[in-house]
């Protein structure tokens, strides 16, 4: 840390600072970047830390640390911080170069500040220039926050200086071997490459594009808004590209203006084909690159033609990579021949046992960590299949439990009543429990339509059982910041299963240990419909009705769940065609018909050729359901 002289204006702000509370004085920490701290204390020598508080809008284009940290700071502080005003706020918003436009700025203690930090997992140098700021009482204090933070504040970013794309586009794929280096976790992520991804430039140019993307109303973009699930992976594809740039093609400082660069996309995708992606992992990406290109197009000076055509070979390279590369195989046996298929009936009977072995030794051990947690994972799979037609696993993530009684959590919900996909008890005595689901996938489809079901006897005695005592032990097992889980079900560190891979890891651990194999639990819908649509159904639900609980169509299970539909049909076309041809041959001896050969001649067509034409002549029959008799 290096103290800096004073700017032009340091007469000014030696006047100020005279007539001032607090003592300030501008430092330099070692960053990954150049950041301005601004050392204060107030007349008292208490250690301070000054705190940006800025409008909901502003917060939204933050990083989403930083959003966290001040959502903390004011927790923590109760709401009740110090308001720096008057010549005290001029004097910090000359110091650290602050947009003049920042509302408020608060002052709260540095112990707040430095719990704040570690709970939001803020980059770990600006941690530890706090740290060192702290273990030294004779050092004045502290405003810590770096210059890229204030980006809400910034003026839109620059346009480079030719807005255009790269010309002219590849006309093929280049070759592309895998490195040696390889490795499938190649993007930015934030916590290996904290000094790339936090670049105030790329955090700019990220926080332009959400902004683009995700704002309800934006009407130079086509279509309606991204949801939050579809940002997500947005944000994904975003930072697998800058990552492949950065390691393999050696770009020192990845943005998303190298989404401009055409055969950088095509080297792209060659890498995506030589590493076994599937098709639709690579048309996924190209979406997002035209995503991309189009909020480029929005800026000023994107009226380019080159945008056009890289939108035109963007399409045309997706439809190619549609048609060329194969999909990965769903047949039930291709799946169970690599261990990634169980029929319903092993694995209804797998997860029966889990529910007797768990009540079993919940009755025998009592509540402890471990038999909460099996009655836990029972209680989990129970509801992924089994009991109920198989509902989408998001529904399933998203599950508030009873206990909880604030508003909806989920992202994109805009309705002030709603309450979330929720569990309910409607009554304790007969136990009824209700759950409804009025956030999945075809909602807007549907009308906004909400799928709501009573709970099966069973299944609601099982959930009930571990609501109870069970979840309460993991709660306390698990509670680390003090913000108990509103959700049903909890990971091992009792958190919600907010991502959907985390929830698909767990499942299939869980799988492998109850004697089963490795298979996604979304697999598990199909390995339903597959039961419900083969020669040899048990007696069950209306297929209508369990795909409405599944949140689609009977004519979607036809196209994506039913792998054998094609071959079953065609196979019980030919297996009824023998019984037609029986019946065909059993008519025909019944009726006898008379097969004498009529004596009355009839004309036929001949064919002639030019030559012949005036030796035959041809005439039409008067009837057109006569039938041309060919005579020997």
């Amino acid at each position: 840390m290096q103290a800096l002289p004073l700017t032009q204006s340091g007469i000014q702000q030696r006047g100020l600072m005279s007539s001032s509370e607090y003592t300030f004085k501008l430092v330099q920490v070692c960053l990954p970047e150049p950041s301005k701290l601004v050392v204060m204390c107030d007349k008292r020598k208490r250690q301070c830390v000054c705190l940006c508080q800025v409008y909901k809008s502003c917060l939204d284009g933050l990083l989403p640390n930083y959003q966290a940290f001040y959502r903390v700071c004011s927790r923590l502080t109760k709401h009740q911080s110090t308001l720096l005003s008057g010549q005290d706020k001029q004097l910090l918003v000359a110091l650290a170069g602050m947009d003049v436009s920042v509302p408020h700025v608060a002052v709260v203690s540095l112990a707040v500040c430095c719990r704040a930090l570690k709970l939001c997992k803020v980059p770990a140098a600006v941690l530890h220039a706090f740290d060192d700021i702290r273990l030294k009482p004779a050092s004045q204090v502290v405003l810590g926050l770096p210059e890229h933070i204030l980006a809400a504040h910034a003026q839109p970013s620059p346009n480079p200086v030719q807005l255009q794309m790269t010309t002219p586009f590849p006309v093929t794929l280049p070759e592309c071997a895998l490195p040696a280096d390889f490795k499938k976790q190649h993007g930015l992520l934030a916590k290996l490459h904290k000094h790339l991804v936090h670049r105030a430039v790329l955090a700019q140019h990220m926080g332009e594009f959400k902004s683009f993307s995700t704002s309800p109303f934006q009407l130079n973009r086509k279509g309606i808004a991204h949801s939050s699930r579809t940002w997500q992976n947005s944000e994904k594809h975003v930072y697998l590209f800058l990552g492949y740039c950065h390691h393999y093609q050696q770009v020192s400082q990845p943005t998303l203006q190298l989404f401009l660069s055409s055969p950088l996309i095509a080297q792209f995708v060659s890498f995506h084909i030589a590493a076994g992606h599937s098709q639709l992992y690579i048309r996924n990406f190209l979406s997002c690159a035209k995503c991309v290109l189009r909020w480029w197009q929005s800026k000023p000076g994107g009226n380019h033609p080159s945008f056009v055509a890289g939108l035109e070979w963007l399409q045309t390279l997706g439809l190619q990579v549609a048609d060329q590369l194969p999909r990965p195989s769903k047949d039930p046996k291709g799946l169970a021949d690599i261990g990634k298929w169980m029929c319903a009936a092993d694995l209804v009977h797998t997860i029966h046992g889990a529910e007797q072995q768990s009540q079993a030794q919940m009755q025998q051990q009592g509540v402890t960590v471990e038999t909460s947690r099996d009655m836990h994972d029972a209680a989990l799979a129970a509801m992924i299949f089994s009991h109920l037609p198989p509902v989408r696993l998001s529904c399933i993530r998203s599950l508030l439990g009873p206990a909880y009684l604030g508003p909806c959590l989920h992202p994109d919900c805009k309705e002030p009543s709603c309450e979330g996909n929720r569990l309910s008890i409607m009554s304790e005595s007969p136990l009824l429990m209700r759950i409804s689901l009025p956030h999945h996938k075809n909602a807007r489809k549907w009308g906004k339509a909400v799928i709501e079901f009573d709970v099966p006897s069973d299944l609601a005695q099982l959930l009930h059982t571990y609501l109870g005592a069970p979840r309460k032990a993991l709660l306390e097992h698990h509670l680390l910041i003090g913000d108990a889980c509103p959700y049903v079900f909890m990971d091992m560190h009792g958190r919600g299963f907010v991502a959907a891979a985390v929830l698909t890891l767990y499942w299939q651990k869980w799988l492998v240990s109850r004697g089963g194999v490795p298979m996604n639990p979304s697999m598990c819908r199909q390995v339903f419909v597959d039961e419900r649509q083969s020669d040899s159904a048990t007696a069950g639900p209306s297929n209508q009705g369990a795909a409405m609980v599944m949140g689609h169509s009977v004519k979607q299970w036809d196209k994506w769940y039913d792998m054998q539909y094609h071959p079953r049909l065609a196979q019980n076309a030919v297996d009824g065609m023998q019984s037609w041809r029986a019946a065909m041959l059993q008519s025909h001896t019944l009726a006898a018909p008379d097969l004498t050969l009529s004596t009355t001649l009839h004309c036929r067509h001949v064919l002639v050729s030019d030559s012949e034409e005036s030796q035959y002549q041809s005439c039409c029959s008067d009837s057109d359901s006569d039938i041309d008799i060919e005579l020997d």
